[in-house]
């Protein structure tokens, strides 16, 4: 998908300040440092819309982006960041299941893992948890450049052994670096998004 507008319309707390557009919603999950905005950016193809940094968990609002004005991409805050006070950690969490679990125009969530490594234990307590809530999910495995090519099956094999999903749940291997498997997201993306 051509993207022509993209901007972030609002950081957000709390469902008083999630935009009113009713338009559909993916939103964006994973570990602080697994390359969330380096994603999005990649396949919208701007460089710095989604804030990427050195230091993880830099994101701690739910950063709301307008797409084309046919969709909404948010932005949820990285979790396994260990420099954020528990209290904090215990605010986002509340952030993020208010909204994971009341927004009715959220269509999914597209889950990243790092596939050097296997997912942690909160890798698979967000797979679950979503599966709980019966939110439908995309995998993207993130970072494939940094994996040689002959290894590549294995690492895939591994991620996708430990979360066991759901038949309908696909997964796109993912490189920011190459734009590997741009097309693929986009196109599964706007199959849960239906726009």
């Amino acid at each position: 998908m051509k993207v022509n507008n993209a901007e972030l319309i609002i950081s957000a707390v709390g469902p008083e300040q999630y935009p009113e557009a009713g338009l559909p919603e993916i939103a964006f999950a994973g570990r602080s440092n697994v390359g969330k905005s380096s994603f999005i950016n990649t396949i919208i193809e701007r460089k710095n819309l989604a804030y990427t940094s050195q230091q993880p968990g830099k994101t701690r609002t739910l950063n709301f982006f307008a797409i084309n004005d046919v969709c909404h991409f948010v932005d949820i805050p990285g979790y396994g960041y260990a420099k954020v006070s528990k209290k904090e950690r215990a605010a986002w969490g509340r952030m993020i299941e208010e909204y994971l679990q009341t927004r009715s125009q959220l269509k999914g969530v597209v889950l990243l893992i790092d596939v050097r490594h296997e997912p942690s234990e909160q890798d698979l307590m967000m797979y679950d948890w979503l599966k709980y809530y019966e939110i439908p999910v995309i995998l993207v495995l993130t970072k494939m450049d940094k994996v040689r090519k002959t290894k590549r099956h294995a690492h895939i094999k591994q991620v996708l052994n430990a979360i066991d999903p759901e038949p309908e749940d696909g997964h796109v291997p993912f490189s920011a670096e190459t734009g590997e498997g741009k097309d693929e997201a986009w196109r599964a993306i706007r199959e849960l998004g239906r726009f």
